[in-house]
């Protein structure tokens, strides 16, 4: 199995990098890292399993980008990456995000991350590996940023 893992020490409640990262998303992710036509101006993750993962564009424009598998606040959030190679979304294609937070203390917050099965990526698969490898770097470090302000 492909899979890119980073850990991460966020200096926020376990609570707070929990609501961060997932009800404000748009706040942290860098606004090149957009599919839609229109400038991006929010990610949105529905707090539901089977909740939409989508950005929503300046012009109010939607785009999707996969959907929610698991909801178990403050401790874990698993996704539906399902993007193809194009960045373009694609129904049929998933692969996985989980983002688990556990307490390091009181101000203090672990971030374990997983995108995996990039293997269903096809003959992309070994180029995005290594690119979002990195991207997912990026942005991940705007998240732990946003998220001890």
């Amino acid at each position: 199995m492909m899979s890119i893992r980073k850990q991460l020490t966020v200096e926020a409640p376990l609570d707070r990098a929990f609501r961060v990262f997932t009800a404000n998303m748009g706040t942290w992710w860098p606004k090149q890292h957009q599919i839609g036509a229109s400038a991006l101006k929010d990610c949105v993750i529905e707090p539901k399993a089977n909740g939409r993962w989508y950005e929503v564009g300046e012009d109010g424009s939607t785009c999707e980008w996969g959907k929610v598998l698991a909801w178990d606040p403050p401790r874990r959030v698993l996704l539906a990456w399902q993007l193809n190679g194009e960045f373009k979304y694609d129904p049929d294609l998933l692969t996985e995000v989980e983002v688990s937070f556990a307490a390091l203390g009181p101000r203090q917050t672990q971030l374990s991350f997983e995108h995996r099965n990039l293997e269903r990526l096809g003959a992309a698969a070994d180029r995005l590996f290594k690119e979002m490898g990195e991207g997912w770097g990026h942005i991940l470090q705007s998240f732990v940023r946003t998220a001890a302000a």
